[in-house]
C-alpha cells in the first residue's frame, strides 16, 4: 500500500509580479494615493513590508509601476481588435466592431477609475499622467493610424494622413460619452442603446469624410 505524502502547511505563497501589482492598484483606487500605504498593500499580498520594499524602494515606485503595467495591459488588449479592422471585408461592420470595442474598454469602470486616479495625482506624478497619456491614448491613436494607413492602401477609405483620421475617429466615438462619465459622473453609467446610436453617428461621419464613393 502506498503511502500518502503529506505536504507541510505553512502560511500560503504570498503575491508577486502581476498579482502584486493588482493588488496595490486596488489599494490606490480605493484608498486614494495619499491614503494609500506599503504596510496596506504587503498586508493584502501577505508578503513582507521588506520583501515589498526590495522590489519597490517606495511608495512612489510602485504607483508608477502600478500605472505602467495597467496601461500596458490596456494596450495589449485592444491591439489584436484594431488589427482586425485591417483585414475587413465590410469596412462599416468593422469600424463599428472596432467602436464598440473602444466603448467597451475606456468607458468601463475600472479604466474610468484609473483615468480619474491618474489625473488626480497628475500635479503630483506629471511624469507618470504623461507616460499614461502616451502609453495609452497616443499609442492606441498611432496603431489605429497604421490600421488606417493599411486600410488606405487597400482602396477602401482616403486618409492622406492617417494619424489626423485616427485621432477624429477616436474623437468621434469616444468624446461625448467619455467627457460625460468623467465630469458628470452623477448622470449614471452610459445607457447601452444610447451609446450604440453614436456609434452609429460616429462610424457614418468618419465615413462621409474618409469613405470612398461606391463603385469606384
Amino acid at each position: 500500500m502506498s503511502q500518502e505524502v503529506r505536504r507541510p502547511r505553512g502560511r500560503p505563497a504570498g503575491s508577486s509580479g502581476a498579482d502584486l501589482l493588482a493588488i496595490a492598484r486596488e489599494v490606490f483606487l480605493t484608498q486614494g494615493y495619499p491614503g494609500a500605504t506599503m504596510d496596506q498593500v504587503a498586508a493584502r499580498a501577505r508578503i513582507s513590508k521588506q520583501t515589498l520594499y526590495r522590489e519597490y524602494p517606495s511608495k512612489e515606485r510602485l504607483y508608477a509601476a502600478v500605472v505602467r503595467d495597467w496601461v500596458d495591459r490596456g494596450y495589449d488588449a485592444m491591439r489584436p481588435h484594431t488589427q482586425a479592422l485591417t483585414e475587413a471585408t465590410d469596412l462599416r461592420a468593422g469600424l463599428l466592431r472596432l467602436a464598440h470595442v473602444m466603448h467597451a474598454g475606456v468607458l468601463s469602470e475600472p479604466v474610468l477609475r484609473m483615468r480619474s486616479l491618474v489625473a488626480t495625482e497628475s500635479a503630483r506624478f506629471p511624469d507618470v499622467a504623461a507616460d499614461y497619456v502616451t502609453r495609452s491614448w497616443t499609442r492606441n491613436t498611432r496603431l489605429l493610424a497604421d490600421a488606417l494607413a493599411t486600410l488606405a492602401a487597400r482602396g477602401l477609405i482616403k486618409a492622406d494622413d492617417p494619424l489626423v483620421a485616427a485621432q477624429q475617429f477616436t474623437w468621434l466615438v469616444l468624446g461625448d460619452p467619455l467627457n460625460r462619465l468623467t465630469l458628470a459622473a452623477s448622470s449614471g453609467p452610459a445607457d447601452d442603446g444610447e451609446l450604440a446610436r453614436q456609434r452609429e453617428e460616429a462610424v457614418t461621419t468618419f465615413l462621409s469624410r474618409y469613405g470612398l464613393p461606391a463603385g469606384h
